[in-house]
């Protein structure tokens, strides 16, 4: 399998369990001076430096862009909505100016997203994250153009219904992508990325939105040409996904161990199949994806994720990043124009500019915060945004409560409601996709994400179709229950979420196997097989 090349690591490398002694031994020879070295993972990057801004990173990040683009595509949709929901000539052209109608449009995404999620996973495993991420977008192409040309309620629903199952495909395939093939130095960032690039689909939208609001005559194209643009990011993908590698897990995962090496030697080791980092990721990938036996060759089979002790640990914590980052606020992206209305704002333009303005402020925040996040851990700053996301929904719901009687506290509960999305977005973005893909094992990552998107959608449903409603019947009050959800949610982190900060993905694996897996991820020390 190896090739004997004069500047390997290893002479007439053949296969990698055969110098796995000498090789582990290497590692552990010296610790740089300074450097607390906490796995091999850290032993491994303090002798081989990675270089972030060479050929092979630089091709493995425009790689990596593609991938983005799903989740470009689940932006488009929110703020798309949101913004064409807030157009008369939208309103008048369905009849339809909040309530329960409003509500069902917005929850017919979710419930493509809830019907995709039984068979996204199983797409990936079986063909690869690739095709996973292609075949999404194809669908996600057709739902776009029955979205645009819709001539009527059913029609509209259908759109969404389609564009949201091909959505859930995408968004399955497309972080466990970004994770298996990042280079494991830069994994916080690189995954965390995937996430922030919601907001490159929202920013596009909303704007052509703002700009659309003043053509004079309220015609249909104001809202039917950002409704047809959502088409943009899957026709890209379905134009680079042919060109960009499978992961090396997903072959290890067919067996095809060779295929392996040589993207990872490609892409994270200039070209060099026997070098440290290549050598060290092909170790623990090797002993810990199952070939033959998996539950990712079994596409009925979702036992994996409930098997273990260890296995239920990953799964409830996948679970609490659903629900937790799903019923932090209403969604914004849907709603803020009901909520700046009722914060006192009626004028059409200036709901639909300040609509526009929560993306690039919500995308700056993200892209800010995954430095932040591999810096400080992924514990100490969900707990930080959690705290903060609380703090901001109580004053959102006082100054809310106060407006009818005290216009000015309006304009307060909107700045309030712009801190809160640049506190949820600083880190909450980011480890949407991040921290599942981190703590799920591989055989059960596809699956996981689907099943996390169903999570997600479920909660989703309720936060898509409640809201207006409920605004509409008990006003601010309404906020409280987001108030106490993000508290909770301090809690919960603190008691049960494993730190996987500066760990490769297999050695996350192995802190699961421990007992008390909270205290063994935050013990200082080195991680040994």
């Amino acid at each position: 399998m190896g090739t004997d090349q004069g500047t390997g690591k290893f002479d007439d490398v053949q296969h990698l369990e055969d110098h796995s002694h000498d090789y582990d031994d290497d590692l552990k020879g010296e610790e740089p001076a300074g450097i607390p070295v906490r796995s091999q993972l850290q032993a491994v990057l303090a002798k081989e430096k990675p270089q972030p801004w060479s050929r092979s990173m630089i091709r493995l990040y425009m790689i990596l862009f593609v991938a983005y683009l799903c989740s470009a595509t689940n932006g488009f949709d929110s703020n798309t909505f949101g913004g064409a929901s807030a157009m008369a000539s939208f309103q008048k052209y369905f009849d339809v100016d909040g309530g329960s109608k409003q509500g069902l449009l917005a929850a017919s995404y979710v419930i493509g997203n809830m019907v995709g999620s039984l068979g996204a996973g199983q797409i990936s495993d079986k063909w690869g994250r690739r095709y996973g991420m292609g075949i999404g977008s194809f669908i996600c192409l057709v739902g776009a153009i029955f979205q645009a040309a819709s001539q009527n309620m059913d029609w509209l629903i259908a759109g969404r219904v389609v564009l949201g199952l091909g959505a859930v495909i995408g968004q399955t395939a497309g972080p466990a992508y970004v994770v298996e093939l990042a280079h494991p130095a830069y994994r916080g960032v690189l995954t965390g990325a995937y996430q922030a690039n919601f907001f490159l689909g929202t920013i596009i939208s909303t704007w052509i939105e703002f700009g659309l609001s003043y053509v004079a005559g309220a015609p249909d194209f104001q809202w039917r040409v950002p409704m047809g643009l959502q088409a943009l990011p899957s026709v890209l993908v379905l134009t680079f996904v042919w060109f960009i590698p499978e992961t090396p897990r997903w072959y290890i995962g067919q067996g095809n161990d060779e295929m392996a090496r040589k993207i990872l030697a490609k892409y994270h080791s200039q070209g060099d199949p026997n070098s440290y980092i290549v050598e060290l990721q092909m170790k623990e990938m090797k002993e810990v994806i199952e070939v033959e036996n998996g539950t990712d060759k079994r596409w009925w089979d979702i036992r994996g994720l409930l098997r273990t002790k260890s296995d239920r640990h990953r799964f409830f914590l996948v679970t609490c990043i659903a629900f937790f980052g799903q019923w932090d606020l209403p969604p914004t992206s849907y709603y803020f124009p009901l909520m700046v209305e009722a914060a006192g704002v009626t004028n059409e333009h200036m709901v639909l500019m300040l609509n526009a303005l929560q993306t690039p402020i919500m995308m700056i925040s993200a892209l800010s915060g995954l430095r932040f996040i591999e810096k400080w851990g992924r514990r100490p700053t969900l707990m930080l945004s959690s705290t903060g996301m609380s703090i901001c929904v109580i004053l959102i719901t006082v100054c809310t409560a106060l407006t009818p009687n005290h216009p000015q506290a309006g304009s307060a509960g909107i700045a309030f409601l712009y801190i809160f999305l640049v506190v949820f977005s600083f880190v909450w973005t980011p480890m949407q996709s991040l921290y599942p893909v981190e703590v799920l094992s591989y055989n059960n990552r596809a699956k996981g994400l689907a099943i996390m998107n169903l999570f997600i959608n479920a909660c989703g449903l309720f936060n898509t179709y409640l809201p207006p409603v409920a605004i509409g019947n008990v006003g601010w009050r309404f906020y409280l229950f987001y108030a106490c959800w993000d508290a909770l949610g301090v809690f919960v982190i603190y008691f049960t979420f494993v730190e996987t900060k500066g760990r490769n993905l297999e050695e996350i694996d192995v802190i699961f196997q421990s007992d008390r897996p909270v205290k063994a991820s935050l013990t200082k020390g080195a991680i040994t097989d």
